[in-house]
């Protein structure tokens, strides 16, 4: 029989399940510290358990801990890791260093269930959400390697890698609870960014759940028949949908949410765009991360030119924007911004590719 992994189990189901065999109540509370504060990956590592409790819990019970399958490391520092899931299945995070914080770009999903055609991931077929175990352990891996390479503890950690955060909600809320929490990692939840494609009903679900954490959307054109085109959500979550969810959540949060928006060249980077972009800063408090470009297989899209860039941007901070360039990092590895697409031959033999539009 397949044993479930003990980390699916609350702090009072674990104290139930000790009360149960006839063990001593702070016994929950000893493991529960050991599995989300020290990160323990086995019951052996609980030293201050008796055998015959270590005992217990392996009879009973399973930790599914992520493993690092692969590495590569970048020119730039930056480490792009093949995460290795219990089930053969792999998902890829990102170590990002530079000069002011230590970030750590993770995965929520296996693949991913929308179709952005700029973006690697989405071409992979959606196998199944990761739990919150598996997010977690992202982190800490990604923690462990900052230490361990750049003598650096991590600063920050953005859901921003394979897969769509909102459509895999619970187990991403729980996650991140257990990287805040006291009895957790303990990290500020201001120091974690969820971003999104932009799924209207799930941001104000965020709002009414009054969220610590900080929220982005991915942006990409202030125009709804050009983001249709790149974002086939946005059929169903129109800018005038999500300009509404997103004021409904900065009211419920008191939080500012940031606008990603890549620049491809003659697409979304004239001045025309760059002027829609600021009519749809006007009615959503926000600030604004441009992004680089990092051209995929078959994208159809590319890089747009520095010139092209400098007048998008000097529009905007003529407008009071504020605005931040992010240069990419890692895209000798393809492990910058959109270009996560598990490359890698383990976990590939599950991989089903969807069609390119």
């Amino acid at each position: 029989m397949t044993k479930a992994d003990i980390r699916i189990l609350s702090l009072p189901e674990l104290s139930a399940f000790f009360a149960e065999k006839g063990e001593k109540p702070f016994r929950a509370k000893q493991v529960y510290e050991w599995l989300w504060q020290k990160s323990a990956r086995t019951f052996e590592e609980m030293s201050n358990l008796s055998k015959s409790t270590r005992e217990l819990l392996d009879a009973h019970f399973s930790i599914n801990a992520v493993s690092i399958d692969s590495l590569e490391v970048s020119i730039d520092r930056t480490i792009k890791d093949a995460f290795r899931l219990y089930d053969g299945n792999i998902v890829e995070g990102v170590l990002i260093p530079t000069s002011e914080r230590m970030t750590a770009c993770i995965s929520s999903q296996v693949g991913c269930s929308l179709t952005c055609s700029f973006c690697a991931t989405g071409r992979l077929t959606r196998l199944r959400n990761l739990d919150a175990a598996e997010i977690y352990d992202q982190v800490v891996l990604i923690r462990n390697q900052a230490l361990e390479n750049y003598s650096i503890p991590l600063s920050n950690i953005v859901y921003m890698g394979m897969g769509e955060p909102l459509l895999n909600y619970k187990n991403v809320l729980e996650s991140i609870e257990k990287i805040t929490s006291p009895l957790g990692l303990g990290m500020s939840p201001q120091r974690i960014t969820v971003s999104t494609a932009g799924i209207a009903k799930m941001i104000k679900k965020l709002g009414d759940d009054n969220v610590k954490f900080n929220l982005a959307l991915s942006l990409h054109a202030a125009n709804d028949e050009k983001r249709s085109r790149i974002m086939p959500i946005n059929k169903e979550n129109s800018l005038d949908a999500l300009a509404e969810a997103l004021n409904y959540f900065h009211d419920k949060t008191g939080t500012r949410v940031t606008f990603e928006y890549i620049v491809f060249k003659d697409f979304n980077d004239s001045i025309a765009d760059a002027q829609e972009l600021v009519e749809f800063w006007k009615r959503v408090p926000s600030k604004i991360n441009i992004i680089e470009y990092n051209p995929i297989d078959d994208g159809g899209f590319q890089q747009t030119t520095e010139q092209r860039l400098s007048a998008f941007v000097a529009h905007l901070e003529k407008n009071k924007l504020i605005v931040n360039v992010r240069r990419s990092r890692g895209k000798d590895i393809a492990a910058a911004c959109g270009q996560l697409a598990n490359k890698n031959k383990p976990g590939m033999e599950n991989r089903k590719l969807k069609p390119i539009s």
